[in-house]
């Protein structure tokens, strides 16, 4: 019985593996129709009786305004053109600080965040985890760099129910996402670690200051050029 279930097991795993390898390896080149934070936001709104328009626009990386982009690494990933989808360092200092007590502190990579945000559901357990580290890996062996910040910016959510770059510009500055200006990127990316609760159009005092720095730190890292850098990455 126990050698049944280990056969039964072990192909499942390869089933899953298999198949979770063609799925990202078909996202090199297709969009993405909707992600699985898109279909948990739709059943969260059943549940709540509240309805929810989702909004998102996919758009070629072309059509998203380069401050945008430098925006995004310069708040959440600075090492995201160095690493291979996982920051050690910053991991190691989160488990360090969250050990100490206090609010959690996250070490997630755009990576981790396009795996997380496409295929999986919200949640700390192990197991989502695991999977989260399994398809980081795929995306981080499958797709360039551009392609994982094109992904991440059609699909990462700036507002209850408003994914994507093309859908923030129009919510939030009546714009689109290739007229994006450098203080507009720098506000959207300034929300980020939480944009159900921060608004980029009607920012407080802390977004306003954080938006400052994350404009700094664009500077820093080569605006333009570090893009052009970013788009030679295999």
């Amino acid at each position: 019985m126990l050698r049944i279930l280990f056969r039964r097991l072990a192909k499942a795993l390869l089933w899953f593996a298999a198949g979770s390898f063609v799925l990202v390896l078909v996202l090199r080149w297709v969009p993405p129709p909707a992600t699985a934070l898109m279909v948990e936001r739709k059943i969260e709104s059943w549940i709540d009786g509240e309805p929810i328009d989702l909004q998102r626009d996919w758009v070629a990386w072309e059509q998203i305004a380069s401050p945008l982009k430098v925006a995004v690494v310069a708040g959440e990933d600075q090492k995201f053109a160095e690493h291979w989808g996982f920051d050690v360092a910053a991991i190691q200092a989160a488990i360090a600080h969250n050990e100490r007590g206090g609010s959690l502190r996250g070490a997630s990579t755009l990576s981790q965040q396009v795996a997380k945000n496409l295929f999986l559901w919200s949640g700390r357990s192990y197991l989502r985890k695991g999977l989260e580290a399994w398809f980081t890996a795929l995306i981080e062996l499958l797709w360039s760099k551009q392609r994982i910040l094109e992904v991440y910016l059609n699909s990462v959510e700036w507002d209850d129910g408003v994914f994507g770059a093309q859908a923030a510009a129009r919510h939030h500055f009546n714009t689109t996402a290739a007229n994006l200006s450098t203080q507009q990127a720098s506000y959207l990316a300034a929300v980020l670690p939480n944009p159900r609760r921060w608004s980029a159009s009607s920012p407080g005092s802390y977004i306003a200051r954080r938006a400052g720095w994350i404009r700094q730190q664009m500077r820093q890292l080569g605006g333009d050029s570090y893009l052009t850098a970013l788009e030679g990455k295999p």
